[in-house]
């Protein structure tokens, strides 16, 4: 079949997670033919062009989503524009992949699932931690009973994110809480989608916000700039299956970078662990390991992912890889019609569970999940 053509939009030359992630996914899955590439700038999407190999350069993003030669247009910008850009791309009738978070608010991702179902095109959210190896057979696991009854999960992420007082200047931006991309939307959505992909969804929760460090220094400039944007994220709950439910996110802490997900069980134990530097110790963007036992007072071992898991080119940069295995599911999808990759539906869930968590933290009340 012929490659679907696709147009990013945020194809920065110089940095970002298009460059380090969605590029080098494209270029190795021979699914997909990157063909157009937009930018705000004339001189940066022509670069953008020549650096990735593109036939077209935009400023224009409706001139994009309208080119012949796109059938699948890419979000790849700050939250705040999401829903401009993904809203051009649904009206040109396109296939569209949008960065997590889908949008600024839950109203604006409901308006934009609400026309892509309109539109009857295939729209994908980037929650892709769910592709990470680890998280597909720990699931596999779970749902063969290696755990046995899930009684318990426990989400910790850690973060060194301006431990330092400083803040590099293409971060400063999440630390304003209306640009809805600090660490409850951004990590804390990724952790979460995988907390309830691999052991079920919150019933009913009860959560906590905290902003602990509010000044910081840009390091590229020295400005002085104040956080809005929670560092802390705290929660408990119940899952819909019964079992206990905790996480806690933290930014700016001194130490290792890393994300633990446990699951536990009446016939064993499961743990998602991630490290490494702040940005790459997020579960969605590493390579994180299993491990697992099924004997009391035995320690944690090693547990070997099987190679149908990985699915992707062993070259790709590991941060691209779980971006990669999204991209090959959504192929997938959009050649046989099915629905298996999280939507824009599955996006406005998971934009309605950080609502419940941060009515909680406003009210002090234990909230029922999805009731406001």
């Amino acid at each position: 079949m012929d490659s679907i053509r696709v147009g990013i939009i945020g194809a920065s030359p110089e940095r970002g997670w298009a460059a380090a992630a969605h590029v080098p996914a494209l270029r190795a899955l021979p699914q997909y033919e990157l063909t157009a590439v937009g930018t705000s700038r004339p001189e940066s999407a022509l670069e953008a062009a020549r650096a990735f190999g593109a036939a077209h350069a935009f400023t224009d993003a409706r001139s994009l989503a309208e080119h012949p030669e796109v059938d699948l247009v890419v979000v790849t910008v700050k939250v705040p524009a999401h829903a401009e850009l993904v809203g051009a791309a649904l009206a040109a009738g396109k296939h569209v992949y949008c960065e997590w978070p889908l949008a600024l608010t839950t109203e604006e991702a409901e308006h934009l699932a609400a026309s892509a179902r309109t539109a009857g095109v295939h729209d994908a959210i980037g929650l892709q931690a769910r592709y990470a190896p680890a998280i597909s057979y720990a699931r596999e696991l779970i749902a063969e009973g290696y755990v046995g009854r899930v009684t318990s999960v426990h989400a910790h992420g850690v973060r060194g994110k301006g431990a330092a007082g400083g803040i590099p200047v293409w971060a400063a931006y999440t630390l304003d809480q209306t640009n809805g991309a600090g660490l409850l939307e951004v990590a804390g959505g990724h952790a979460l989608d995988a907390l309830e992909y691999l052991a079920g969804d919150f019933a009913e929760l009860s959560a906590a916000l905290a902003v602990q460090r509010s000044r910081f220094t840009v390091a590229e400039t020295g400005d002085e700039v104040t956080s809005t944007s929670p560092d802390q994220v705290l929660l408990h709950g119940v899952l819909t299956g019964g079992a206990m439910a905790s996480a806690h996110l933290e930014d700016a802490r001194v130490g290792d970078n890393r994300t633990v997900l446990e699951i536990a069980g009446t016939e064993g134990d499961l743990t998602v662990v991630s490290a490494g530097d702040w940005r790459s110790a997020q579960i969605q963007i590493s390579e994180p390991r299993l491990r697992g036992t099924q004997k009391v007072g035995v320690p944690y071992q090693d547990l070997p992912v099987p190679e149908r898991h990985q699915s992707v080119p062993a070259e790709i940069p590991a941060e691209a890889r779980n971006v990669a295995r999204l991209y090959a599911a959504l192929a997938d999808d959009i050649r046989d019609g099915s629905r298996r990759v999280p939507g824009f539906d599955h996006g406005v869930r998971v934009h309605r569970l950080l609502d419940v968590i941060r009515k909680s933290a406003e009210t002090g009340a234990r909230l029922i999940y999805g009731k406001r």
